[in-house]
């Protein structure tokens, strides 16, 4: 949970170019010179241009014809704009090229005998068979994510864990505070800091990304993540007990590594934070073994320094004078997307909460690790929805699409989490099995989680974030309306994830 799991929009593609419409030359035409000299015929005239001047009774021109019949000048337009008419649904479509390109009606009167731009329109609309072929999805399109990447993600956001197994004999200490152990008071206020300040300051990175603007983005991350890193420090200090300063400084470092992993996360630096990572991989053998308290501290120094090195070297664009030139979106737009990663966090803190620290580890893991196959499905989803919105035609069609995709998807990642829950609790050891109360808490709480990703993913940060909030609140207040405060926002959710995104207007891009 470092705060960097909002979703990156698609950059929109510009309209296309609206087609010059040629103007026919007649071979052999006279130049602009030799046509001010030649007379023009008078209104009295009742001959064709360049013919004899005969006509019969019925004003059947009798000259010659050349031995051929003459073209008609809207079959050759209809040829001309045959790709733009055979996808036109209305005739206004084709009536809108033909004024862009500054047709009048003297003019169409004068080359195709039609009334004006619109009877012209109909004309063609009429002569070119409909053709409306499904395009193909865009190259490289950001929503079909690869799941590697999804995985590597997931375990990343997972490892951090294994700190505080290495951690755990340094800051052994007195029972502390409101019933838990020692040092758990600061360490929750750090983290929580640094999961609001991260996940705000992600959606700022990621909208410059948006943009196009790579070095803004570095720029803003910069001065940002200095910044959480001093706040969750503060909090830290600010909320430990005398006989906690351990438990602070652990903070001070988890706040540190947030900052971090923060900065190379957003800017796709994945395999370098597993990287830095790597030397926790020495807390496995601590599941069995007690460690000297200097090699602990070797490790964790280690994966720290790592991480903040790759960070800086990470962040060198954003040195660059004028990286950030422009005023960028405002600040205030990323708060609701802080106030999701604040509601998040406390909910998942909550679901760590259990009858032994055992039972509650494994479902904080298990939430954890399933934050790479939660983002790899809401990427299928926004994906497999922009696939039904080019290919179905109407609305009643779009909406079943989207609600099997939902529950689909949904449903995936809940199984996907009973298995991760399951493998948590049987490769720690002496772990029971989890309660089915429990279980169906956890099961709300991510559901709750999804569901409230995938909102802030479609813009609607705001309503995840009360609803967030409010369950949080409750479950802080009576832990015992936990179970009935996650399903209620867990209904709440998916209420309006159906309302908001059964809209094909939601999903354009």
């Amino acid at each position: 949970m470092s705060g960097s799991l909002w979703l990156k929009p698609p950059t929109t593609p510009l309209p296309a170019q609206l087609p010059l419409i040629p103007r026919p030359r007649r071979e052999n035409a006279p130049g602009p010179a030799a046509t001010a000299a030649t007379p023009r015929p008078s209104t009295g005239d009742t001959g064709p241009v360049g013919g004899t001047g005969e006509t019969a009774t019925d004003g059947t021109p009798t000259g010659d014809t050349g031995g051929a019949l003459a073209t008609d000048p809207i079959d050759e337009l209809a040829e001309r704009l045959d790709g733009f008419a055979a996808v036109a649904v209305h005739p206004d479509e084709i009536a809108a090229i033909l004024e862009s390109d500054g047709m009048t009606d003297d003019h169409i009167r004068l080359t195709y005998g039609r009334a004006d731009s619109f009877t012209l329109a109909e004309d063609l609309y009429a002569r070119v068979e409909r053709r409306h072929p499904a395009p193909a999805a865009p190259p490289g399109d950001a929503w079909h994510a690869g799941l590697a990447g999804c995985l590597l993600r997931g375990l990343v956001f997972a490892l951090p864990g294994l700190a505080y197994v290495l951690a755990a004999p340094l800051l052994a200490g007195e029972p502390g505070r409101f019933g838990l152990p020692g040092g758990t008071v600061p360490l929750l206020a750090g983290a929580v800091t640094g999961w609001v300040w991260n996940q705000a300051l992600s959606h700022r990175a990621y909208t410059w990304l948006g943009l196009g603007d790579r070095r803004a983005a570095a720029r803003a991350l910069l001065v940002g993540a200095p910044a959480g890193a001093l706040a969750g420090t503060a909090v830290a200090l600010a909320t430990a007990a005398p006989g906690e300063t351990p438990a602070a400084l652990f903070a001070a470092g988890q706040s540190l590594y947030l900052a971090a992993a923060t900065v190379l996360l957003v800017l796709g630096r994945e395999r370098a934070l597993l990287c830095a990572l790597s030397p926790l991989a020495g807390a496995v053998p601590a599941f069995r073994w007690d460690l000297p308290d200097p090699v602990r501290a070797a490790l964790l120094l280690t994966a720290l320094t790592a991480s903040v090195a790759f960070a800086v070297a990470v962040l060198r664009p954003g040195v660059r004078r004028g990286a950030a030139g422009r005023g960028g979106p405002p600040r205030a737009a990323s708060l609701p997307y802080g106030l999701f990663g604040l509601g998040s966090g406390l909910l998942v803190l909550q679901a760590g909460v259990g009858d032994t620290l055992v039972s509650g580890a494994g479902a904080v893991v298990a939430l954890t690790l399933s934050m790479g196959p939660a983002e790899w499905l809401l990427h299928r989803f926004r994906g497999e929805s922009l696939s039904r919105l080019r290919t179905l035609t109407t609305a009643r069609e779009f909406r079943r699409a989207v609600t099997g995709t939902l529950v689909l998807c949904l449903g995936g990642y809940l199984t996907v989490l009973v298995a991760l829950t399951l493998a948590a609790t049987l490769a720690w050891p002496g772990a029971p099995l989890p309660e089915p109360a429990r279980l169906v808490t956890l099961l709300l709480i991510g559901t709750v989680l999804w569901l409230g990703l995938l909102l802030q993913a479609f813009g609607a940060v705001l309503s995840a974030a009360a609803v967030c909030l409010l369950a949080a609140a409750a479950e802080t207040v009576e832990p015992a309306a936990g179970p009935v405060a996650a399903g209620g926002a867990a209904a709440v959710l998916a209420v309006l994830t159906c309302v908001l995104l059964v809209r094909p207007t939601a999903h354009r891009v």
